[in-house]
């Protein structure tokens, strides 16, 4: 009897192993050309992005701290993200003005991380070198409770750094910032702040 047991547990094994197996292979054969929808779900994205907060919290000294570190956290996954586009969009061509790559960024890049383009896209009235894409309902945020004596936190901090490893990969440099700016109805709405840098703007004046 428990010779047949044994048996079966190891034959129930062996098959769970090679199920394992053929998952692992299929995903590492998946054609990285084609997009496949929600790779990951949003209870599970936050369940990861609120670990990754909390380790975070643990590791540093203060609310600026905490916004440095989530953005350069944001910054590695900006950088690899960016790679993957371009495989993708292989015809594509190099974006040369300001207002192309951050329609990029707006639209593609937004809905390649969140499943929908940015709310907004705007030009600072006061500052030329400052451009503002606002989120109404940040994903990120959204289920992250915040304590008083953190109130000023900006969680999507970890965005900004995304946006600003996609910049400086199209050759755009600039100092990125994530700033909560509420408004009737979306108490939580996140203006992703960027700031280019002069020689940015230098050529932007020469390809006029």
């Amino acid at each position: 009897m428990s010779t047949n047991l044994s048996r079966t547990t190891s034959a129930t094994s062996a098959a769970y192993s090679e199920q394992r197996l053929a998952r692992a292979k299929s995903i590492l054969e998946r054609n990285l050309n084609k997009t496949r929808g929600a790779e990951v779900s949003l209870s599970a994205q936050t369940f990861l992005f609120s670990e990754m907060l909390q380790y975070t919290q643990k590791r540093v000294n203060g609310i600026q701290d905490l916004e440095r570190k989530l953005n350069e956290f944001g910054y590695r996954v900006g950088l690899r993200m960016l790679e993957l586009l371009v495989w993708r969009e292989k015809n594509a061509k190099r974006e040369t003005r300001v207002l192309g790559v951050l329609y990029f960024i707006h639209s593609v890049v937004w809905k390649a991380l969140f499943g929908k383009q940015a709310d907004s896209l705007e030009k600072s009235t006061e500052n030329e070198d400052e451009y503002m894409i606002s989120d109404n309902d940040p994903i990120l945020s959204r289920y992250i409770s915040v304590p008083k004596e953190l109130s000023q936190l900006n969680c999507n901090a970890f965005v900004a750094g995304i946006v600003e490893a996609v910049l400086d990969g199209c050759q755009f440099p600039a100092r990125v910032t994530a700033h909560t700016v509420p408004i009737d109805g979306f108490p939580q709405r996140t203006t992703v702040l960027i700031k280019l840098e002069k020689e940015v703007l230098q050529r932007e004046e020469l390809l006029k």
